[in-house]
């Protein structure tokens, strides 16, 4: 589907509604693309039909969830019209375009444009040092406090959901609800500091953006675009559903697409919200509604499950994925009579498949929550098995990482009082008590005083005798990163703090040669950039996800499986899927069943999960679970199937009950274990 077409032919590979949604007229259009139904392509070709219809690339906006899906989209888009001109596009994340749009119209906000981004570490870290000013050791021994994390994640969620933080408190984090006026005073603080040093994080940049819509600015950048099209619009927040409608405002054009699936609603957590893709058509009365529901993903037994399972939901878009591809196997319902068997079960048809032809990376095993899989990597390792687990750290999570954007991000904003917090304390001798007194004396907090940077390498300041050597090195770095008055490029300047690096790599941490090859490629990154500020701000708005992302495969050996949460699966496909632990408190998780918003959300997931196989798909449900917590408490306990397969949606599998339990001597009598598999499993 995805080659390259002439002018003439590209539109006949397109279905009847996919046709519909590229060649649509003006106005608001609501399009309900079905997990498999070829959303991507669709985009791509509605961005050409608009450029070959006469609309400028320029005036085109394409919102999207990561740069890399922009990217896809927009190459695609460029293999059907000229290249050059889908490069005009506005296209990639809502942070990343409310960045651009705020350095061109932002003074209108009385904001400097040459402001530096947080990255969500950075945010964290700026909440702990706030957390220390005003919380002091005592009062934190007298009484647990949210840390820097916590604190975080109820901040975005008040600015994103655009909820009190008393409600924020109440409903998403009881235990914190005695804390509100101590919360509330770090928010107040950090929006100060943040202010005064010339920074913005994540939720500002959509903040400001929305705050640019009620200005006379906003006007002007509602006009700036003919015509708005947003990916993913069921994992927008309120934040961006307000941002959308200041784009798209009564009194101009309303040439708004959305392109989502309501079923595949999943990120409640960071504040999404379902609401904004049901209402559409309420906030945009007279929306067209055009579905996808022909799947170019999975067979017809796999779809027939799905679509069952989501049939229960409570509310949703009516749709009926159907297959393009003909046959298929019937997914496989596997009781199992324990964990351990279910591991063992798992490996046994994945390495099945592998013989019969389908390689490992083609191959996913799916759960709930990271730790699901933790007996699962035991087995796979004592098979030989490799496998690689999406969901770990990020890489501009990584210590040494952070230590060397942290020195740019001082060179390139002498006020950023995160990064000097963390560049001092690499010096020996310097901790956080001694990095605040040289925060001070150099001005880091004082508008009025001047440039910090300027100050620390003119006048060195005190430190003790095992900082000094460490203070010259640092001092010798900035100064070398700042001798061409900012011209020297960002590849350069890491180079340098590379340099300066090694010997801290060396002395702090575990696999130092390792380490100083992610700084290295950072560097092959940075060479990309002519502008620090530029590479700085596109490195928080859309960071790679793991180390691997830059340096290549994850594994040195010739194939690996794939270990991921649902969450972090979504959007990917393969041949074979195998989803564990389908019971009741693991899928849906007992950490999120408190109401029905929650278990229909968890009932979603369960459809993501479904809906990522091709051609086999494999569900396991073991029936003992052992936890002895306490050390008294009976060894095991059973499980109950999954409340989101009825006895309606279990007849669609091939069903199989497998262990010990269920397969006694010739002639044995039946054992309780045996009789309680055949109950869980009829």
């Amino acid at each position: 589907m995805f080659g390259t077409y002439s002018a003439a032919s590209w539109k006949e590979t397109l279905n009847p509604a996919q046709l519909e949604a590229v060649t649509c007229g003006d106005g608001p259009v609501l399009v309900i693309a079905g997990a498999g139904t070829g959303k991507t392509w669709t985009l791509a070709c509605r961005v050409a039909h608009l450029i070959q219809s006469g609309v400028p690339p320029e005036r085109i906006l394409l919102l999207t969830f990561s740069r890399r899906a922009a990217r896809e989209m927009l190459a695609r888009a460029g293999r059907l019209v000229d290249r050059e001109r889908t490069g005009k596009v506005w296209g990639g994340t809502f942070h990343a375009t409310a960045n651009r749009l705020l350095r061109l119209h932002g003074r209108g906000l009385g904001l400097s444009t040459d402001f530096t981004v947080l990255d969500q570490a950075d945010m964290a870290d700026l909440m702990d040092l706030i957390r220390s000013d005003q919380h002091p050791t005592r009062d934190k021994r007298e009484r647990r406090f949210p840390k820097k994390d916590t604190l975080v994640a109820i901040y975005s969620r008040m600015v994103n959901a655009g909820e009190p933080l008393s409600g924020v408190l109440e409903h998403a984090f009881p235990w914190c609800r005695d804390d509100g006026d101590g919360i509330r005073a770090i928010f107040a603080e950090y929006t100060r500091r943040k202010r005064t040093q010339n920074v913005l994080d994540y939720d500002d940049l959509l903040l400001y953006w929305r705050a640019l819509g009620e200005t006379s600015a906003g006007a002007d950048v509602a006009r700036m675009f003919e015509h708005v099209l947003v990916d993913e619009y069921q994992d927008t927040n309120p934040l961006q559903a307000q941002i959308l409608q200041s784009l798209r405002p009564p009194n101009v054009n309303r040439n708004l697409m959305v392109v989502g699936d309501d079923a595949q609603a999943i990120y409640a957590f960071r504040a999404a919200s379902i609401r904004n893709i049901l209402d559409f058509p309420i906030h945009f009365p007279g929306a067209r509604r055009i579905t996808l529901e022909q799947n170019y993903r999975s067979t017809r037994p796999i779809l027939d499950v799905s679509n069952a399972v989501i049939a229960q939901a409570r509310e949703r878009f009516p749709k009926d994925l159907w297959p393009v591809r003909p046959g298929g196997a019937r997914p496989v319902l596997l009781t199992c009579v324990d964990e351990n068997e279910q591991s063992a079960q798992v490996c046994e048809q994945i390495l099945e498949h592998r013989e019969q032809g389908v390689p490992l990376r083609h191959q996913s095993v799916l759960f709930r929550t990271g730790h699901h899989s933790d007996l699962l990597e035991l087995e796979l390792t004592r098979r030989n098995i490799p496998f690689v687990k999406y969901g770990g750290l990020k890489f501009l999570e990584s210590a040494h990482i952070k230590d060397a954007l942290a020195l740019m991000r001082v060179l390139e904003n002498s006020r950023d009082e995160v990064s000097w917090f963390r560049v001092l304390q690499l010096l020996d001798g310097i901790g956080p008590a001694g990095a605040r007194a040289i925060m001070h004396a150099i001005g880091v907090r004082s508008v009025a005083a001047d440039d910090p940077l300027r100050t620390f390498l003119e006048t060195p300041p005190r430190v003790p005798d095992a900082a000094r050597e460490g203070l010259e090195s640092l001092r010798s770095t900035l100064a070398d990163c700042t001798l061409v008055d900012g011209s020297l490029p960002p590849a350069a300047e890491l180079a340098r703090i590379r340099k300066f690096c090694e010997p801290l790599v060396e002395a702090r941490y575990s696999s130092p040669r390792a380490r100083l090859q992610d700084i290295e490629q950072l560097e092959q990154v940075a060479g990309g950039y002519s502008s620090r500020s530029r590479f700085l701000s596109e490195l928080a708005l859309d960071p790679p996800s793991a180390t691997s992302d830059l340096a290549g495969p994850p594994l040195l050996d010739e194939d690996y499986l794939i270990l991921s949460t649902v969450h972090s699966a979504k959007g990917g496909e393969w041949d074979v899927v195998h989803v564990i632990h389908a019971a009741d408190g693991m899928i849906p998780s007992d950490m999120s069943t408190s109401n029905q918003d929650e278990i229909e959300e968890e009932r979603r997931l369960f459809y993501v999960a479904l809906t990522r196989a091709r051609d086999n798909l494999y569900v396991y449900f073991p029936l003992r679970f052992y936890r002895r917590p306490r050390g008294m408490d009976d060894a095991y306990h059973y499980a109950q199937l999954t409340r989101f397969l009825p006895e309606s949606v279990q007849s669609l599998f091939e069903q199989r009950a497998v262990g010990t339990a269920s397969s006694p001597e010739p002639g044995a009598p039946a054992s309780v274990d045996t009789l309680l598999t055949q109950l869980w499993s009829g």
